[in-house]
């Protein structure tokens, strides 16, 4: 059977060995394929794994010879599930690899909102603090997080795992999520998505992109939040109007925001918050930690040997 890796460079720049795939599967990797080099590269596979590259009705059609979709990401929606039902095709997702990974990045970008250590450290690269008459100095508000309230949308693994973290730094966490896990070590405090953004000292969204969430940081609800609060998105870039938090950082309304995903990555034309006030972007880093990515290829090989052997798992389009 061939194997085709549509685009397996980000998930493995280097660092990591294919060689853990079934040996007799005949394998080809790409580390990027544009949408015009999809036919040719994917037109002979039996077998296709995806990232980003997206496969639509149009494409599945003209790939009959396939019978397996794995996608390398947990989110699935590159790929057009009900056509490859329709086909007979099971698509596979990888529904845990990077929790640990993603609620650090949250804290990473926290700490940097409150502190600002990495423009400290350039200031003193830069002589401020030789020039400085005080033997400390610092040129951006400090911020304690003990004590203070973290919000939290969308309760799932991250959002989990975020509360526990935020607990361990000394914050009241509340929360709210279209369903409630069966358990709840952290105990945190319930409220609905309003409240939450009005009660919050910072505001962290770990809920997916769909219908009712798409656009939901909005002006009116950003109007909600306290003037010192942060907002944190480390989920979905479409979950926030990216012109409404820019103008809302750009007039003081909030005190910063950090962002690890953006409506278009990566940017192709200018985005607001890449000149907003107190906001840092990252090139969606989260999820890329070594050990997050080697937990993610694992798991794809576990699907796929699974779906060799007559019992898929993690399969996404059984409706």
């Amino acid at each position: 059977m061939n194997l085709v890796v549509l685009d397996g460079y980000t998930l493995n720049p280097g660092d990591l060995s294919w060689k853990i795939f079934p040996p007799q599967l005949n394998c080809q990797i790409y580390d990027r394929t544009a949408p015009d080099e999809l036919y040719d590269r994917a037109k002979n596979a039996d077998i296709l794994l995806t990232n980003k590259t997206r496969l639509n009705e149009s494409a599945l059609q003209s790939l009959p010879l396939l019978k397996y979709i794995g996608v390398l990401a947990t989110g699935y929606d590159v790929v057009d599930v009900h056509q490859a039902r329709r086909q007979h095709i099971d698509v596979t997702n990888i529904p845990a690899y990077g929790t640990s990974s993603v609620a650090q990045h949250v804290f990473a970008l926290l700490l940097e909102l409150c502190t600002q250590v990495g423009h400290h450290a350039n200031t003193v690269r830069n002589g401020a603090w030789n020039r400085s008459p005080d033997w400390s100095f610092s040129q951006t508000p400090l911020v304690e997080l003990h004590g203070k309230t973290f919000g939290i949308v969308g309760y799932g693994r991250i959002g989990q795992s975020v509360a526990l973290i935020a607990q361990a730094f000394g914050m009241d966490v509340i929360v709210t999520s279209s369903r409630r896990p069966a358990s709840d070590i952290a105990c945190v405090r319930w409220a609905s998505v309003d409240e939450v953004f009005s009660d919050a000292d910072v505001v962290s969204l770990h809920c997916p992109l769909n219908a009712s969430t798409k656009g939901m940081v909005r002006t009116e609800r950003i109007a909600r939040m306290k003037r010192e609060a942060f907002l944190i998105n480390t989920s979905r870039g479409g979950l926030i109007i990216e012109e409404d938090l820019a103008e809302a950082l750009n007039s003081g309304r909030i005190a910063g925001a950090a962002v690890d995903v953006i409506s278009t990555e990566p940017p192709r034309e200018p985005n607001p918050l890449l000149a907003a006030k107190n906001c840092i972007v990252t090139p969606h880093i989260a999820w890329a930690t070594k050990e997050a990515r080697s937990r993610l290829m694992v798991t794809a090989v576990e699907n796929l040997n699974a779906w060799l052997s007559g019992n898929p798992k993690n399969v996404v389009n059984q409706f």
